[in-house]
C-alpha cells in the first residue's frame, strides 16, 4: 500500500512538472497590439481542447482550450512554454489565431517525444463568446496549474458543469470526450524534443513564406 502511494505521488508530480516546465511567457503586449491582429474565424462557434501527451508514458502532460467565438479566436495556454514573436501573448493568452498561427501551435507540440490530442465541441456564440471573457479575465497560471484552471474555465460554461476539476490532463480529456458532438484527432510528428527548435523553424517558415511542417517535408524529400 505504501509503495502504491509512492507510484501515485511519482506520476502526479511528474505530470505536474510536465505542465508548464520550462515556461517562457515574456512580459504582456499592450491591448492594442492584441486588437490589431484579432483573427474572426469563418468556421462555428466552438471550444477546442488540446492535451499533450507524453508517447513514452501515455500520460497527459500539459492542457491548453482555442475558443472561437464570434468576435475573435484566441488560445488560452495556461502556464504554456510555445510562444511566438508574432503572435501576441497577455496573461497566457494568444491572439491572433489565424489557420497558420493555429497548426503552427499544434505542430510545435507535436514532436518525437509527445503527441497532440485535439478535442473539438462546436457550442453556442453566447457560450463561446462567454469562454472567450472567462480566459481573457483569468489572469496569468502559475506553473504545474494548466488543467486546473482550463478545467475552472470550463465547468463555468453550459454544457460543460460535469467536467471534473482536475490536477491531471488525461482525466479532463476523457471527461471532454464524453460530452455529446465532440470531434477527435491525434496529431504525432518525429521532430527534436526541444520545442524552442520547432518554434524557431516555424517562424523563419513564415519569413520564407512557408506553411508549418513545409520545411519538414522539404528536408525529408532532400531539397
Amino acid at each position: 500500500m505504501r509503495g502504491l502511494r509512492a507510484s501515485l505521488a511519482l506520476c502526479a508530480a511528474l505530470t505536474l512538472a510536465a505542465c508548464g516546465a520550462g515556461q517562457i511567457s515574456g512580459p504582456n503586449a499592450t491591448p492594442e497590439e492584441a486588437a490589431r491582429v484579432a483573427f474572426r474565424s469563418s468556421e462555428p462557434p466552438s471550444i477546442t481542447l488540446y492535451t499533450m501527451i507524453n508517447n513514452r508514458t501515455n500520460g497527459g502532460a500539459h492542457t491548453s482550450i482555442m475558443v472561437n467565438a464570434p468576435t475573435q479566436r484566441v488560445i488560452f495556454d495556461p502556464a504554456g512554454s510555445v510562444r511566438f514573436g508574432s503572435v501576441p501573448e497577455i496573461d497566457d493568452v494568444l491572439y491572433g489565431i489565424t489557420p497558420a498561427v493555429e497548426k503552427a501551435y499544434e505542430s510545435a507540440h507535436a514532436r518525437a517525444t509527445y503527441r497532440v490530442k485535439i478535442q473539438r465541441k462546436l457550442v453556442t456564440p453566447e457560450v463561446a463568446e462567454r469562454a472567450l471573457r472567462l480566459v481573457q479575465t483569468n489572469g496569468p497560471v502559475a506553473s504545474a496549474a494548466c488543467t486546473t484552471a482550463t478545467s475552472r474555465i470550463l465547468r463555468q460554461l453550459p454544457g460543460f458543469e460535469g467536467l471534473p476539476q482536475s490536477l491531471f490532463p488525461d482525466k479532463l480529456m476523457d471527461a471532454f470526450a464524453e460530452l455529446p458532438g465532440v470531434s477527435t484527432r491525434e496529431l504525432r510528428e518525429d521532430d527534436e524534443d526541444d520545442k524552442q527548435l520547432a518554434v524557431a523553424r516555424i517562424e523563419q517558415g513564415w519569413e520564407e513564406g512557408q506553411q508549418p511542417g513545409q520545411q519538414r517535408q522539404q528536408a525529408r524529400a532532400g531539397q
